[in-house]
């Protein structure tokens, strides 16, 4: 697929991710396709694993979304039991949201299962090219990254 143009590329682009996402999307057999966590709540949850602890705000600011839209994901979470919120010790205004146990274990499964998915997919597919689509990828988020700062 030598000499693509970049508007070409693009479109095939266009086409071909949603597939990919769909594909994958079919194949998932976790809680997120079954109805019990919704994706966002889903990034919610690998924000409170990945930083510890956080305020609304943060998470509002993190998942790009408004406060009160967080705040009705969270509830969700909470009701669910999978996340906690937690006065500060401080200042008793301060509310954090904290990952339970019960979302660890949760994020835990959705991300093995995914891990297998993803092993037997790019199984197929040879050492060198996988190689090369990880460095692409890789130089794909750092321009995105660079692009929000």
């Amino acid at each position: 697929m030598t000499g693509i143009s970049i508007t070409d590329f693009a479109r095939k682009i266009e086409i071909i991710m949603p597939e990919i996402v769909r594909g994958f999307a079919r194949r998932q057999h976790d809680d997120i396709f079954k109805g019990k966590i919704t994706l966002p709540q889903l990034l919610i949850l690998d924000i409170l694993n990945t930083q510890g602890p956080s305020k609304m705000t943060d998470l509002a600011k993190k998942m790009k979304v408004t406060t009160a839209a967080s705040t009705g994901i969270v509830q969700r979470l909470v009701v669910q039991g999978y996340v906690t919120r937690e006065y500060d010790e401080k200042d008793r205004r301060l509310i954090m949201i904290k990952i339970s146990a019960k979302g660890s274990e949760m994020l835990k499964k959705i991300n093995q299962q995914r891990t297998q998915q993803i092993t037997r997919i790019f199984r197929q597919i040879s050492e060198g090219d996988r190689s090369e689509y990880l460095r692409i990828l890789l130089q794909v988020k750092d321009i995105l990254d660079k692009e929000e700062e």
